[in-house]
């Protein structure tokens, strides 16, 4: 038997003109405006976790890169994706201070 979530009631102001957006796109849909807002902010906070995980990521190379001084140059990264481009299937290149 499938587990069904749970679904807390959450109240939202939409301005009219949005409200009536919906509705419209909700009716050539054949859906419900609430099916619609539900797949929105789903695809909404999923883009917007995978933006924070990068950003994390992003801030973590940047303070290892401080502590190590661990790099690679931008040529040999642009030499590395030229290769990959090109159908080789090269090791990336290694860090050096």
């Amino acid at each position: 038997m499938p587990t069904q979530t749970q679904a807390t009631p959450t109240s939202i102001k939409l301005p009219v003109a949005l409200r009536e957006r919906l509705q419209q796109l909700a009716r050539m849909r054949k859906r419900t405006p609430h099916a619609l807002m539900l797949q929105a902010l789903e695809t909404y906070v999923a883009r917007e976790e995978q933006r924070e995980a990068l950003r994390q990521e992003a801030l973590a190379a940047h303070e290892a890169f401080m502590l190590t001084g661990l790099h690679v140059t931008a040529e040999e990264a642009d030499a590395w994706l030229a290769e990959l481009e090109a159908g080789n299937d090269v090791e990336p290149p290694k860090c050096h201070i």
